[in-house]
């Protein structure tokens, strides 16, 4: 009896399981837009742009890290980068939904930590959130957090090699 019982259980959670899939959407959509030549990002406003040449295509709020003002100068430090950077590679497999990666740090980046002694960090991505209430406030450990949905979006949208201006 407890055979059939836990079979009978284990279809009803596939089953389940199943149904809340197909309603969730995929996380991977089509672009036919106008090419993102430049992504903008203000972080004293918490906005980013994305711009074909300077035609503002999309605007979000966004959540920086956990501790945003000035530089990211080292490993830990929870501060969004400053500067001219590009997008280098894509993560399908993030743990915080989609991302897209920051060529932090450059080589003057490395160098000023380099002539500290310490590690400038790495890993700076443009990404979702893991749980859909966390994008309220400061939160990332350096990175630049937007809603899931909106992630869709700029993942279908911004190619590698794009330019990222992040100014105070």
């Amino acid at each position: 009896m407890s055979r059939v019982f836990t079979r009978r259980s284990t279809m009803g959670l596939l089953a389940s399981t199943a149904a809340v899939a197909a309603c969730e959407p995929s996380r991977f959509i089509a672009y036919d837009g106008p090419a993102v030549t430049r992504i903008e990002v203000q972080k004293s406003a918490r906005q980013m742009h994305m711009l074909h040449h300077s035609t503002v295509l999309e605007s979000y709020e966004i959540a920086l890290g956990f501790a945003p003002d000035g530089h990211k100068t080292t490993r830990g430090d929870g501060r969004t980068p400053e500067g001219r950077y590009i997008v280098d590679r894509r993560n399908p497999n993030s743990e915080f939904y989609l991302s897209i990666g920051i060529s932090y740090p450059n080589a003057e980046d490395v160098a000023q930590a380099r002539a500290r002694g310490v590690s400038p960090g790495d890993d700076i991505f443009i990404h979702g959130t893991p749980n859909p209430w966390r994008n309220r406030g400061d939160w990332t450990a350096g990175c630049i957090a937007v809603s899931n949905r909106e992630m869709r979006h700029i993942y279908a949208a911004v190619r590698d090699g794009t330019v990222i201006d992040i100014h105070a």
